[in-house]
């Protein structure tokens, strides 16, 4: 049995961050339950993937920075993912804007060693292989 898709407004949260945060499908795409299906493409900062609220990342340099101005005391500072890869696992099966769908669970990487994941994937009834 397949998962479920991720959709535009997929709530997506970081390992790193402090607030979820929802997922932004911006191109023309096939509709998933009213909503766009998102591929394995939607990972464009600010675009795609909305900040987190703060990062507490010390692989971020704003929060080394200001953790470091605070003698070691960790200092959350605006989030502002920097996402390395496409998402993973996909549904290969199962493309839409000519690259594979991205079903509940996936996760891509931020550089500064977050793990972005699709928490809820906003479709409930339709699932992909």
């Amino acid at each position: 049995m397949g998962k479920p898709c991720a959709v535009s407004g997929a709530m997506i949260t970081c390992s790193f961050g402090l607030a979820p945060s929802t997922l932004n499908v911006v191109a023309p795409r096939p509709t998933v339950e009213g909503r766009p299906v998102a591929n394995i493409t939607d990972i464009v900062p600010g675009a795609n993937i909305p900040p987190f609220g703060l990062c507490q990342s010390l692989a971020n340099p704003t929060v080394a920075a200001a953790t470091a101005a605070a003698l070691g005391v960790l200092t959350p500072m605006p989030c502002v993912p920097v996402v390395t890869a496409p998402w993973t696992p996909l549904a290969p099966q199962m493309t839409a804007g000519g690259a594979p769908v991205v079903v509940a669970g996936a996760q891509c990487f931020c550089a500064f060693a977050g793990v972005i994941a699709i928490t809820m994937p906003g479709a409930v009834r339709t699932t992909a292989a």
